[in-house]
């Protein structure tokens, strides 16, 4: 009788099968490391640097919280922060509270032409926020078209502030609330009418509790916006302080890093908090969300809807009149006594602050951080969302993945300051090249990029990895037949986000920019401060342009990839 096998011998297949999969396991661990060390570097460390460096003085030495004594017996900064905080506040209640009404026609009224007045209030979306503060002065400065109507106010100072800030950040609140309202529940709508209810009473009892979630975090994000904004207080905020002009008077005009940083860290108090908030508003309003409720189809009904119609035309109004006016200053003479069309004010290389150079360098920064940006944050959804190994350390990833959200620009561009000029960084080097300006566009709008593609990737089950694994097909095969494909429309969306935002945005590269890197909307900014201010809406004419037609390109290819690669979600 023959003895019983001491093991069970273990296949040869499987052996292999089970090496290759700790090889890939391994491979998506070091990855998702890989990926956690790069946010440290260009997330975390800088932000660390800046609140580190508010502890010392100039000649290094630890002062521990002697530059916040200074701040506190500064009666001008300490202004600042009320100035800002007050008209933060200002601003993010008339532009929800017009956002509301505006999202209420689109979504909850039968008013004609919803296409196009949705179109008219995205279109500041592509605008830098330099280019509202530049009509308000061509529409009510000093030789506006409509002083007159100003009599004694004059829009340098809080009232520009407020108009312009309201103006750039109606689109940010409107996509919020629009978003909230399409989600109404139709069967509450149903049985108030069945009880005959009023429309004053269904809207104070089912519209405004089911939005005021929506409402709050629209607020929020305004608030946070206006707060951190520096290109309209900084062409119109004449005498009024604000945090975000007094870190750029503290750091480029009176080159004091040190209380530059403890500015900065008193604007990312608040924008922290509303951070915080926001979240949690978020994950009430996710919870209140009904798998039975039924989207609400809304009646007609004359009077509402022509009201509607009146108020989001006006709206649309102001927008296109403000948009026109920047390109029509653009495109005078010599305003305001000669308004004959010409191409003048384009001529960019006889203009102080920046000429054309300025323009390309924007183009080249958009397209890398476009290309750079889709590409990453797509990598850092896939590590967080798809292994199932290393838990931990995928929750690290999606942590810092999520942090720019709750810091400002202003603040990341100096705490890239501190970082990339010690002298005992190795990544020295980079500082004010083409580079660092990529590097810092990407971690700055970072956050939402990457929630946009996680929520692309989670629309696949983990079938998918699981039948793979038990095919024995490798991770990155499945990767690129089945998770790109499906992700890909996002991705070029990202693309798009991050193109617009690059074309745009002023508040963090305006520290880092060098001569040889000058960027368009920091030239917007220095032909302002040179006087001029025709060449300046010129360049804010430029940059929309070209964001507007970026932004189409990537749309294009993003409908193109939805018809290759998505058939399959159609009968």
């Amino acid at each position: 009788m023959s003895s019983l096998p001491s093991a069970v011998a273990v296949p040869p297949v499987a052996m292999a099968r089970s090496s290759a999969f700790d090889r890939e396991r391994w491979i998506t661990g070091a990855a998702v490391l890989l990926v956690v060390l790069l946010l440290v570097v260009i997330v975390a460390l800088p932000v660390g640097a800046l609140v580190g460096q508010s502890f010392f003085d100039r000649a290094g030495a630890f002062v521990g919280l002697a530059n916040f004594a200074r701040y506190l017996d500064n009666p001008a900064l300490v202004q600042s922060a009320f100035n800002s905080l007050g008209l933060a506040a200002l601003s993010a209640v008339i532009c929800t509270a017009i956002a509301y009404v505006y999202a209420y026609g689109l979504t909850l009224s039968c008013m004609p032409a919803k296409g196009v007045l949705r179109a008219v209030a995205l279109v500041p979306l592509l605008a830098p926020s330099l280019l509202p503060a530049i009509s308000l002065v061509y529409l009510f400065g000093n030789q506006g078209l409509f002083k007159g109507l100003m009599g004694d106010v004059s829009i340098y100072g809080p009232l520009g502030i407020v108009l312009g800030s309201v103006f750039w950040t109606l689109p940010h609140a409107l996509l919020i609330l629009t978003t909230a309202m399409a989600t109404s529940d139709g069967r509450l709508y149903e049985a108030a009418q069945t009880l005959g209810a009023s429309r004053w009473r269904i809207f104070r009892t089912v519209t405004l509790p089911s939005s005021r979630y929506g409402l709050i975090v629209a607020a929020m994000v305004v608030f946070v916006l206006v707060i951190t904004d520096f290109g309209v207080p900084k062409v119109v905020g004449g005498q009024t302080g604000v945090l975000a002009t007094d870190i750029y008077k503290q750091v480029v005009g009176q080159q004091n890093f040190q209380m530059g940083a403890v500015v900065g860290l008193v604007l990312l108090i608040p924008a922290v908090l509303s951070f915080l908030v926001e979240r949690r508003v978020r994950s009430k309003q996710a919870a209140a969300l009904s798998a039975r409720a039924t989207p609400y189809q809304p009646e007609p009904v004359k009077s509402r809807d022509r009201a509607l119609l009146v108020f989001c035309a006006l709206t649309a109004g102001a927008i296109l009149v403000m948009i026109g006016m920047a390109v029509f200053a653009s495109l005078a003479s010599y305003w305001p006594y000669n308004l004959a069309p010409s191409f003048k004010n384009y001529d960019f290389s006889n203009m102080d602050g920046g000429g054309w150079g300025s323009y390309f360098n924007s183009l080249r920064l958009a397209v890398c951080a476009a290309v750079a940006g889709a590409f990453l944050t797509f990598v850092s959804a896939y590590l967080v969302e798809k292994p199932r190994h290393f838990g931990l350390l995928r929750e690290l990833l999606n942590l810092l993945a999520n942090l720019p959200l709750a810091v400002p620009g202003l603040v990341l561009g100096v705490g890239y300051i501190f970082f990339f000029i010690s002298p005992s960084n190795p990544l020295r080097a980079i500082y004010g090249s083409m580079t660092i300006l990529v590097v810092c566009t990407v971690a700055h709008f970072f956050s939402v990029a990457h929630l946009t593609s996680l929520t692309a990737l989670r629309q696949l089950d983990r079938e998918y990895e699981l039948v793979s694994e038990s095919m024995g097909v490798p991770f990155w095969r499945t990767l690129w037949r089945v998770h790109l494909p499906v992700a890909l429309p996002t991705v070029l969306n990202v693309g798009g986000y991050f193109f617009v935002n690059a074309m745009t945005t002023v508040s963090a590269v305006v520290f880092l920019y060098s001569p040889q890197t000058s960027l368009a909307a920091v030239a917007v900014l220095n032909m302002d401060d040179a006087g001029d201010v025709a060449p300046a809406a010129a360049m804010a004419s430029l940059i929309m342009l070209t964001a507007a037609i970026g932004r189409g390109v990537f749309a294009l290819a993003g409908h193109w990839t939805l018809k290759r690669t998505q058939n399959w979600r159609h009968r």
